[in-house]
């Protein structure tokens, strides 16, 4: 009997490679937190590193029952600078209102750095 023909080796294999790609997931997401961390001393990231490479299960597990709080903060955090960061270069691009234009260029024709024209042209185009 092949490994293929029993249905219930399909779903132990299955089963298994669940479990190593979990794994896998959370072994990153540790390494990606150890070196995010800036709190933490860099001894203390190799002695992570370390024990990552020569006992790895043992030690996703521990980092996440030892530091899995601070993970989590330290997730959120990056999340929401990302977030903040995104908004401030859409605020950015997208310019400002129209009527913050109208004033800019009424404060421009006030100061005669702009023509009457030139104002009436920008004007429009802040409107439509």
């Amino acid at each position: 009997m092949g490994f293929w023909e029993s249905f219930w080796d399909i779903i132990w294999w299955f089963l298994f490679a669940f479990i190593f790609i979990s794994y896998l997931f959370a072994l990153f997401a540790v390494v990606s937190d150890l070196f995010r961390d800036h709190k933490l001393n860099g001894w203390w990231k190799a002695v992570w590193m370390i024990f990552l490479i020569f006992v790895p299960f043992l030690t996703v597990l521990v980092y996440l029952i030892a530091r899995g709080t601070g993970m989590a903060k330290r997730n959120a955090a990056a999340a929401e600078s990302a977030r903040s960061a995104s908004e401030a270069y859409i605020q950015q691009v997208a310019g400002s209102s129209p009527s913050e234009e109208i004033a800019k260029a009424k404060a421009l024709l006030d100061a005669g750095t702009i023509s009457a024209d030139e104002y009436n042209t920008i004007k429009t185009k802040a409107l439509s």
